[in-house]
C-alpha cells in the first residue's frame, strides 16, 4: 500500500521539476523551507502523504487549538507536493515536516509520482549552520548528480568525502538520481550565530534554484526582511567589543578560504547537533 494519495492535474504539466525542502535536518534558520512556502503560493494539491505512517506524533506533536476550553482543532504535520505556475514551466513543490519513518518507501513513491507526471528536473534545497560572516554574502554550496548541470560559477562540493548525518531529503534525491533524472541541490550557508529565520538565506536559494530551472522566483517581502535584519545585526555587533572581534575573524576567514572544507562543515554540523539544532556560537546581543 503506497503512502500517497495522487490527484492527477487537469490539465497537461509544462516541463514540470519538483523543488524540495523539509523542515527540520537539514533546514538552519528555516531558510529552505521559507523558499518554498514562497515557491508554492497557493498552488493546488497533487498529491498528500500518511502522517500516520511518517510521523512520530510524540517527537511532532500536532498543534492543539483551545478555545475557551473547548478542544477545537487538531493541526496534524503535513507533508505535500503542490503544483505551481512559474513562468513557462511548472514546479511541483515537496514541502513538510521531515518524515519520521519509512524514508526508503515514500522515495519510491515520490520517485512513482514522478514518473507518472513526467517530471524532467530535481531541485533539493537546505540550508546548514556555518562559521560565515552576516556581512557578506550568503555562500551557497551546491551538489549535482552529473557534470554539467550547474552554472560556472557555482561551488559544487566541497571537494573529496564528506561523511554526515543523512537528511530524509538527501534519501529520495539519491532515489530519483538513481532512476536517471537530473537532480541539483542547493544549500545556504547560515551564519551560526543568527536566531530565527534569515532572509538573505532564503533569498541566495530562490536566485540560484531560479536561474537552475529558468524562471524568476518571487521573493515576497525577503528583500526589506534582510535589510532590516543586517541592520539590527550591524547594531547588535557594534555593541559588542567581542562580537565585533568575533565577526572580523569570520570576515577574515571568508575572503581567505573561499569555499569551506570537508572537515569545517563537519565541524559545524556536529556543533549543530549539540547545540539541539539550535543556533551555535556567540550571538551578538540583541539578536533573538
Amino acid at each position: 500500500m503506497s503512502l500517497y494519495r495522487l490527484s492527477e492535474p487537469a490539465d497537461q504539466l509544462v516541463a514540470p521539476a519538483i523543488v524540495a525542502a523539509f523542515d527540520g535536518w537539514i533546514d538552519a534558520a528555516g531558510a529552505s523551507t521559507a523558499a518554498t512556502v514562497l515557491v508554492g503560493g497557493d498552488g493546488e494539491a497533487v498529491a498528500t502523504f500518511d502522517p500516520d505512517a511518517l510521523y512520530d506524533y510524540r517527537s511532532r506533536r500536532p498543534v492543539l487549538d483551545v478555545l475557551d476550553g473547548k478542544l477545537t482543532e487538531l493541526v496534524w504535520p503535513d507533508l505535500t507536493l503542490k503544483r505551481a505556475r512559474h513562468g513557462a514551466r511548472d514546479l511541483l513543490v515537496l514541502t513538510g515536516p521531515e518524515p519520521d519513518f519509512k524514508w526508503r518507501e515514500l522515495s519510491q513513491d515520490v520517485l512513482e509520482i514522478s514518473q507518472k507526471l513526467g517530471v524532467v528536473q530535481w531541485v533539493s534545497l537546505g540550508a546548514i549552520p556555518a562559521a560565515v560572516p552576516h556581512t557578506r554574502p550568503v555562500p551557497i554550496l551546491a551538489t549535482a548528480s552529473k557534470q554539467g548541470l550547474l552554472a560556472e560559477d557555482e561551488q559544487q562540493g566541497p571537494e573529496g568525502l564528506l561523511r554526515v548525518p543523512s537528511a530524509a531529503l538527501s534519501t529520495i534525491e539519491l532515489a530519483v538520481s538513481s532512476a536517471g533524472m537530473p537532480a541539483v541541490g542547493f544549500y545556504a550557508q547560515v551564519p551560526h550565530y543568527v536566531g530565527g529565520p534569515f532572509a538573505s538565506a532564503t533569498i541566495g536559494l530562490l536566485e540560484h534554484a531560479g536561474r537552475h530551472l529558468g524562471v524568476e522566483l518571487p521573493l515576497g517581502a525577503l528583500p526589506d526582511e534582510a535589510m532590516a535584519q543586517r541592520q539590527r545585526l550591524d547594531q547588535a555587533v557594534a555593541d559588542s567589543e567581542e562580537s565585533r572581534e568575533y565577526v572580523g575573524r569570520l570576515e577574515q576567514m571568508a575572503d581567505e578560504q573561499g569555499q569551506p572544507s570537508g572537515e569545517d562543515l563537519v565541524s559545524e554540523i556536529e556543533r549543530f547537533l549539540q547545540q539541539g539544532g539550535g543556533e551555535s556560537g556567540p550571538r551578538p546581543r540583541g539578536e533573538r
